[in-house]
């Protein structure tokens, strides 16, 4: 089993966990739900909860994964300062402070890989510990994100990675035609992002026998890597990212020795 399928069966494992475990009412959405786990001491916030955060700014979300994870594919917006391997929990602590400027009432929402996921709980308790005050987790992790077509960036080490190793992905660019023609990166596709916006996805090379392909999406900038993106959330394809920097950015990393 791929890392990518293990992922996905996670995401519908944790569906199925929604349905079975949380205490919502039934007329709720599984966009509204939680995992409603016992004696918590931080709260759970859903994935409806997520998505509104990341539009108004209310919180910082937190990805609480490995650094290596975070770069492979994270919640668009969500920011990442874990210590290197085997550093003390103070370290990552402090990391955290340091990253809201000290103030220990901000808003966290901390996330990781799923309900059997520990990670997200663990540095939870060690901020709680340290005297933060309003922490919760979308503990649903970025499983039942991607499951749900929430938009995943991706970092260009990770982009790197894929495009040097993984012989399967599908590389979409979303510059016009022209810039496309005049210069662009050796087995990508060309899906202009503004022909996306009238057109939608009609004559996209998305693949029609495996929805799980592992999809990367660029383009001049993050502006128009986010409209594909936005485009096949709304498609069956259910591996995809984006690199929210630039072509020349991205050009210039394939370049490199």
């Amino acid at each position: 089993m791929t890392p990518f399928t293990r992922a996905r069966a996670a995401g519908f494992a944790a569906a199925l966990s929604v349905l079975m475990l949380s205490n919502v009412a039934p007329a709720q959405t599984i966009l509204q739900s939680t995992i409603g786990e016992p004696n918590q001491k931080t709260a759970e916030v859903s994935t409806a909860d997520v998505r509104r955060i990341l539009a108004d700014g209310s919180a910082i979300l937190l990805d609480t994964r490995k650094r290596a994870e975070y770069v492979a594919g994270h919640i668009a917006g969500a920011k990442n300062v874990a210590p290197p391997a085997g550093a003390p929990e103070s370290e990552y602590v402090a990391a955290v402070e340091k990253l809201v400027g000290g103030d220990k009432g901000k808003a966290l929402v901390l996330y990781c890989n799923g309900p059997n996921c520990q990670a997200s709980k663990q540095l939870s308790e060690q901020l709680l510990g340290a005297g933060f005050t309003n922490v919760r987790r979308y503990q649903l992790g970025l499983p039942m994100w991607r499951t749900m077509s929430g938009p995943v960036e991706i970092e260009l080490e990770g982009v790197l990675r894929v495009y040097k190793i993984d012989q399967t992905a599908v590389f979409f660019d979303g510059r016009s035609a022209d810039e496309f023609a005049k210069k662009s990166l050796p087995g990508t596709h060309n899906v202009p992002a503004d022909k996306v916006k009238a057109e939608g996805l009609r004559g996209a090379p998305t693949p029609s026998n495996d929805f799980n392909t592992r999809i990367v999406l660029f383009g001049r900038d993050s502006a128009q890597a986010r409209v594909l993106a936005d485009a096949l959330g709304k498609s069956a394809m259910q591996n995809v990212s984006y690199f929210p920097g630039t072509f020349e950015e991205l050009a210039a990393a394939v370049k490199a020795p």
